[in-house]
């Protein structure tokens, strides 16, 4: 799916673990659950989590300093807590790697997902970049 960072598309170069398979070598991102296996690998890959809206981001408070992203994600647009989720890691725990967000959320809330610490967000597939660039010029 597209990558949109700053307004504009960027290149995903995360991988995704997925459940039950080894993990893969380079960049990758692990469930909350198998973070500890991902914290255990040393082949110089960045290292991520996703968290869900059931994780507490407090948990991640010892790990924090070794993960490079942390992915929020939306189970559904009118589901606020990942809006928190980021706030909590900026503001409480001092996260200062990427904020991603995955799911359901719409074009307007693009701003006020900036404005709560996240960097980048994953548009859905077949979605108009150009609506997303406007909604992050559409205020100031």
């Amino acid at each position: 799916m597209p990558l949109f960072e700053k307004g504009r598309l960027i290149e995903d170069t995360w991988q995704t673990a997925r459940d039950e398979q080894p993990l893969p070598a380079g960049d990758v991102l692990v469930p909350f659950s198998r973070l500890a296996e991902g914290l255990g690998r040393n082949d110089g890959g960045r290292l991520g989590v996703i968290l869900s809206v059931a994780d507490k981001v407090e948990d991640l408070a010892t790990a924090l300093p070794r993960l490079d992203l942390v992915c929020l994600t939306f189970p559904i647009f009118r589901d606020g807590r990942p809006f928190t989720q980021a706030r909590a890691l900026r503001e409480h725990l001092h996260y200062k790697g990427v904020v991603r967000v995955g799911g359901h959320f719409l074009p307007d809330q693009y701003e006020f997902l900036l404005r709560c610490g996240v960097d980048q967000v994953v548009i859905p597939e077949g979605s108009d970049p150009a609506v997303w660039q406007d909604a992050h010029t559409r205020f100031t």
